[in-house]
């Protein structure tokens, strides 16, 4: 390459350079509003809008208010951080207090709070404002889900203002979805049951509570989808499959917990028997009924129930 030409092309990239540069800093962050989307074109406009707040709200609000200085939501170098009226409206009443009364107005939009309005119900209000910003993603289910036909809201679980919310954490996340499933949380009390109590998996591993295809809020289409997850080496292909074991992991297994050794719903023989019915098999009770007692009679030959390769494996003994 000549230097003319060198020279012509430096010139283009330095010109190419500065436009990105000046198109970056012209850069605007577009912030949901319930009353349309409003544009913010820097942090200190964001940090302006936020201190018409903070003439009153301080440290000794209870409940505290200012700790989302400290979470996600308030790092304010993040050009996606939302102001305080991004999620609670322009709340114009509230600020001005036209009417002068002794007790302000409340906020455009109240978390925390669950009323029906003539229009929506809070829930519904509460939610639109958190899904302006957090719509894509696992939250595409959501409306139409099984807590949103409830009226939950975002903060039913989520709290926006503390430093650490505890349902992103697998250690508390459980102590959330158990103050309203208490026959969940009843049954993972129980001596066999999924490590949810010791910190090792969340309901979100089996779950999506934002909406899901499947049943019950499921993370996947079906209940041995999911399970397949982390019982891979159940999923097979086998020669012989168990049917039971195709069709649904919970026709034998409760998946919060159960009394039973590996989660069964029932002890082992029982449980086998409200399927084979078979006169004088030497695993009935009557006639094997110390095998029946300890729960281990089916699988001491059985042993491969979630299926089998051998080839003469249909009665999944090898």
């Amino acid at each position: 390459m000549d230097r003319p030409t060198l020279i012509v092309a430096l010139g283009l990239l330095l010109a190419a350079l500065g436009f990105s540069t000046c198109a970056y800093a012209g850069n605007t962050t577009a912030l949901p509003d319930l009353g349309g989307t409003r544009t913010l074109n820097t942090e200190q406009e964001s940090l302006a809008r936020d201190a018409v707040c903070t003439n009153c709200h301080d440290d000794e609000d209870n409940p505290a208010l200012l700790t989302i200085q400290q979470s996600r939501h308030g790092m304010k170098a993040d050009a996606r951080a939302p102001s305080c009226q991004s999620c609670h409206g322009n709340s114009e009443r509230h600020v001005k207090n036209p009417e002068g009364s002794s007790t302000r107005p409340s906020p455009e939009v109240v978390f925390g709070t669950k009323t029906k309005t003539k229009n929506a119900s809070t829930g519904h209000v509460q939610s639109k404002a958190c899904l302006g910003c957090h719509q894509a993603g696992k939250r595409g289910h959501w409306n139409g889900s099984q807590h949103q036909a409830q009226d939950l809201s975002c903060s039913s679980c989520h709290k926006a203002h503390a430093p650490t919310d505890a349902i992103l954490s697998k250690a508390t996340q459980s102590k959330v979805c158990e103050s309203c499933h208490l026959e969940q949380r009843a049954q993972m009390l129980k001596s066999s049951h999924m490590p949810v109590r010791e910190g090792k998996m969340g309901c979100v591993d089996c779950h999506n509570p934002h909406g899901s295809v499947g049943p019950k809020l499921l993370a996947g289409a079906t209940v041995t989808e999911v399970c397949y997850t982390c019982h891979a080496d159940k999923r097979g292909p086998f020669l012989f499959e168990h049917a039971p074991v195709r069709e649904n992991c919970s026709n034998c297994h409760n998946p919060h917990g159960s009394n039973n050794p590996g989660m069964l719903a029932s002890k082992g023989p029982f449980l086998c028997l409200s399927c084979h019915q078979f006169g004088g098999h030497p695993n009935l009770p009557r006639y094997n009924r110390v095998s029946s007692l300890t729960g281990q009679g089916c699988v001491n030959c059985h042993n491969r129930v979630h299926g089998s390769n051998h080839p003469s494996g249909s009665k999944f003994t090898r």
